[in-house]
């Protein structure tokens, strides 16, 4: 058994499908122990609420105190929300981290304590359409600028690069025409939840 902290933004469609998930399969070889949002309305904190899983929050106020994050640079914004999760880890007992919708870039030591433990699901066909700015309607604009003739989702493990680790799985669906972002995302979204499914799955069973 893995135990997993869930880094969240937003809804928290795809912290739902591995609540459900975990919930409807005995054996599952992941337990979801905690669930980290870097703000503090996101309604993915209220899905972790109601399946009783411990929540953090955990965004550069938060952590660095208002004034001290108003002048701070992105990067630093980032290393120590990324310290402060690190930090919280080990009273969690957490093995390993799912980025799901997470709309922050994790940097600094926790990269290289949880190497190969960290996994993230992107909104197309990596490695085309990674890097930074690609997330969200962003990916699926230029998908569609470049004429392709199909996108998807892929789950890969997180580097030290911006969507640039490993590939574990991806799933596919075609471009059709007349697609706009809206409509190409919503043919990708059921597939995103069976893409990180199969990819938190895939890590646990590797997992010693």
């Amino acid at each position: 058994m893995m135990n997993i902290a869930v880094l969240v933004s937003g809804g928290g469609t795809n912290l739902q499908a591995l609540i459900d998930y975990e919930k409807a399969h005995e054996g599952c070889p992941f337990h979801i122990v905690l669930v980290v949002s870097n703000t503090k309305n996101a309604y993915a904190l209220e899905r972790a609420s109601k399946a009783g899983i411990p929540t953090l929050i955990r965004s550069p106020y938060s952590v660095m105190g208002k004034d001290v994050a108003e002048k701070a640079t992105r990067d630093q914004k980032r290393i120590a929300v990324s310290d402060a999760i690190l930090a919280a880890c080990p009273e969690y007992k957490v093995d390993a981290i799912v980025l799901a919708g997470y709309l922050s870039v994790l940097g600094g030591e926790i990269l290289s304590v949880y190497k190969d433990k960290i996994v993230n699901l992107h909104p197309a066909l990596l490695p085309k359409f990674g890097g930074v700015g690609m997330w969200g309607h962003n990916v699926h604009e230029a998908v569609l600028a470049a004429k392709e003739k199909e996108s998807g989702c892929t789950v890969h493990l997180v580097d030290e690069g911006c969507d640039t680790g490993k590939i574990l799985c991806q799933k596919k669906v075609p471009v059709m025409e007349g697609d706009t972002p809206d409509t190409l995302y919503a043919r990708i979204a059921p597939h995103e939840h069976e893409a990180l499914i199969e990819g938190v799955c895939f890590l646990a069973k590797s997992f010693h």
